[in-house]
Order: structure tokens, then sequence, then C-alpha cells
């Protein structure tokens, strides 16, 4: 076989690769669960950065070329299908666009003012690219001490934060940023990252945690933790300029769940044992594609039901055997009039957690929450797609922006005309916990869910100032 029909028969074999990414990105492949993870991969990276999927096919196109590809009909059928792909992925870039008049919609409900200054190619040309002018990384900061036989990893947190220092008596709103993995993997450096440094450049502190992990740890060891860093910023956001009366969180996947799940049982004492009397009331909770009910109640998954990963890995029960603790531990199942303000995101390609999920989840809240409840469901957009810049990131971003500079402003007592109503989410000087979101049931598995304070579960000492935190800083 001489070189031309070599590189023919090549080109023939990547433009199919080319194009079977293409058209991954146009599915919505979901009902075959061994398929659900290859084809997530594919149809993510694709969906999200098509103009370089755009780039690396053009670049290799020209090599096949250079190399005699288009001397015999392979290499010929083979650009005939490159160039098919290269339509799709043009139509996958400007499927993104949308994003932002969604959110804007989303918005208007809210009276909290529209998205920021459009999105230009520098936001999202670099999809890695995440430090940003102004802005400062503070890393490794213990929230809350490992018992025996627990890595101390799995209980530290990053701080973002704008590099100025704040001004006299100037307290700046907090985000705490919980991430995603199915419960079983995932760290605070992989997720939220261009969410929070968009808002510490605006005068935000955000804080990323890392949580026990399954299948060592079981439910609610996970949810305990993220109350632990909750408690953690209310006794020290101050000392990072942050304001720890205005306490907004969000997270993605696994991390939207427990994000959503700790916006509606605040003050849970099963939740907090050891530290009943920490307030961890929220300000607004932002869920991205997350799991809002574990016993999939609605058949919404079908063949697909996650019941027994969750069984086997996180819970470690059945519902039979215990569905007190399979409801409590869903969002879908704790919905109540004083739940915060929520903005819930999802993508309609998502095939890991599926969208109708989060709409049932959005009508539960709209129809019992006396706060605002936005919803913003994105066109074409697979799970995880704000993991790193891109079009449709940079547009959500900007939205999700605009939404927390709205509860900012409503905490500040500057409602705009015609803007909805909010209940407090500011620190009391007394509070109580009301009784249908009190819960006291032993655990299955090895979770802990009493309200009596395991040895060793005490929350992390005092840290000093910022300057001797501790952690580790770096300037963006």
């Amino acid at each position: 076989m001489d070189r031309a029909s070599l590189a023919s028969g090549l080109f023939l074999a990547v433009s199919l690769v080319g194009a079977g990414f293409t058209t991954s990105a146009f599915l919505r492949m979901r009902r075959v669960p061994w398929l659900s993870f290859p084809y997530f991969m594919g149809a993510w990276i694709t969906g999200e950065l098509a103009l370089h999927h755009l780039a690396w096919q053009a670049l290799a196109t020209v090599l096949f070329v250079a190399f005699g590809a288009l001397d015999a009909w392979p290499g010929r059928l083979g650009l005939g299908i490159t160039g098919l792909s290269w339509v799709g992925l043009g139509v996958l870039h400007l499927r993104a666009r949308p994003a932002g008049r969604l959110l804007r919609e989303a918005l208007a409900e809210f009276a909290g003012g529209a998205p920021e200054e459009p999105v230009r190619a520098p936001h999202w040309w670099r999809p890695f690219r995440m430090p940003r002018n102004g802005v400062a990384r503070i890393q490794n900061v213990p929230y809350r001490e490992p018992r025996p036989g627990e890595a101390k990893r799995r209980h530290l947190l990053d701080v973002v934060l704008p590099a100025r220092p704040p001004g006299p008596g100037e307290r700046r709103p907090v985000l705490l940023q919980v991430h995603g993995g199915g419960w079983v993997i995932g760290n605070k450096e992989q997720q939220g990252q261009p969410l929070m440094h968009h808002l510490a450049a605006r005068g935000w502190v955000c804080f990323a945690q890392n949580y026990r992990l399954s299948p060592r740890a079981t439910f609610p060891d996970h949810i305990v933790d993220v109350k632990h860093a909750i408690a953690w910023i209310r006794e020290h956001a101050e000392e990072y300029g942050g304001d720890p009366n205005l306490v907004c969180i969000s997270g993605g996947s696994a991390g939207g769940h427990l994000c959503a799940l700790a916006g509606l049982s605040a003050n849970d004492p099963s939740f907090q044992p050891g530290f009943e009397e920490i307030d961890t009331r929220l300000a607004a909770c932002v869920p991205f594609y997350g799991v809002y009910d574990f016993l999939d109640r609605h058949g919404v998954r079908g063949k697909a039901a996650m019941r027994p990963y969750l069984e086997r890995w996180v819970l470690k029960c059945s519902p039979e055997e215990r569905r007190d603790l399979w409801e409590h531990a869903s969002p879908l199942a704790r919905v109540h009039e004083e739940a915060p303000p929520f903005l819930v995101i999802h993508g309609t390609h998502d095939s890991l957690v599926y969208v109708e999920e989060a709409r049932l989840f959005v009508d539960a809240l709209r129809e019992k929450s006396r706060n605002p409840v936005l919803y913003a469901e994105l066109p074409g957009a697979q799970h995880a797609f704000d993991l790193f810049n891109s079009p449709r990131s940079a547009h959500v971003l900007r939205g999700v922006t605009a939404f927390l500079e709205g509860i900012r402003e409503r905490a500040h007592g500057a409602t705009p005309a015609g803007g909805p109503t909010i209940s407090p989410s500011r620190l009391p000087e007394t509070r109580s916990t009301p009784a249908s979101r009190t819960w006291r049931a032993p655990p299955c598995g090895s979770g802990a869910l009493g309200v009596t304070r395991p040895p060793g579960d005490e929350p992390a000492p005092r840290r000093p100032p910022r300057a001797a935190a501790g952690g580790r800083r770096r300037r963006g």
C-alpha cells in the first residue's frame, strides 16, 4: 500500500471519528445505561468546545491532504464527511448563544437585573485558564478536625477572594461551592472555578470545600460536612472580608444535590451532630444539574434508575429497609414554604441526571416556597457544562452573578420596585427549628445521624486572621 492510499484510509477513519463526536452532541442518548458515560464524555466536550473541535479537525484535514489523502475515493469521502461535521460544529456553537437570553428571561421575574457585559471570545477560547486579575486564592484551610481514620484532605477548603483588602466596615457576600462526582469522587479544585473567579473579581468571597466520599463515607456524612463548612463560614467569614450573614451556596451534580439539600434542611439537628446551635440557613441556592429525588418516585429514569448505585455505595441500605432515610436525603421531599430563593439550572441533553427531575423539583418549590424560584433550562447542554470556560458557561455564570447580586441588594434593603419579597435569611437574635423539618432517626450503614456529638466531631478551632491563616495563598 502506497502512502497516498494509507493516508486516504486513515483520513476516512479520522473523519468518521470526528463526525461521531459531532453527532453525539446532537443526540439525547440516555436509555442505554452502559452507554451513558462514554456517550456523555464525547457529547460533553464536543458540545461545549465545538470550535476547538473544528480547529483540530481542520488541522487533521490539512495534514492528510498534504499526504495525498484525496488521491483515492476513501479520502474524498472523508472530506465530505468532515465538511458535514464542520457544519454541525458551527450549529453547536451557535446553539449555546440562547443561554444568555434564557437567563435574562428567568431573571426578568426576579427584578434583580440582567446579566452583565456581553460574552467575548477571550472568555472561552482558553477554556482552562481560570485566574483573573485582582483575584487571590488561599488553599487548604481546614474547616473541621477529622476524626480518627478520616483523611485530613477531605475537610479542607479553598478561598477565592478579591486580592484587594476590604475597606473599613466592608463585608463581602459569600458563596460556598460544593463539588460533584457521584458522592464518590471529586475535589474542591475541579468544579465551580469559572463562577468563583468571576464572582471574586466582583467583590465576592468564595469557599470551595472537600467533603467525605463514599464508599468509605455513608450518607449523611456528605451533608454533615457541608453543614460543618457553613458553620465554619459563619464563624470565620469576617477574617476573609466576608459577611457571615449573607452566605449563598452552589454546586453541580452530587454537589447540586447537597447544595439543594443544605438549603432545604437549615438547622436540622440530624445533619448537625454536635453543632446544633449553629444557624445554617442560607441566603440563596444555585444548584446545577442536581439530583433531587433519590427514590425516583415519578419514574423519570426508568431502567437507568440510580437506586442500585445509591443502595450499594452511598446510603448502603434499600428503600424498603429505610424509606425514611431515602426521603430525608431527597430535596424533593424536603420542600417547604421557608425555602431560600433558588435558581435551578439544567441542560436538556443531560445524559447522567435527567432534566425532568429538575422540572419536577422546580414545580414542587414553586408550589410551596414563598421565595423566588427561578429556572433556566438550557437547550443542548450536557451534564457538567460549566466545568470550564465555554460560550454557554460564560452566559450562564453572568446570569448566576446577576441573580446573586440581586440577593445581595435585597439583603441590604435595596429591593428594586416591583421585585418579589424575600423572607429574611440573615442571622436572627434567636432561632427555632420548625418541627416539620426535624428528623431524628438512627442511620443505616455507618453514617452518623444522631444529635449526640461523636468523639472528635467538634468544629475546627478558630483560625487566626487571614495573614496567618495557614493556607497557601496565590494571586490570580
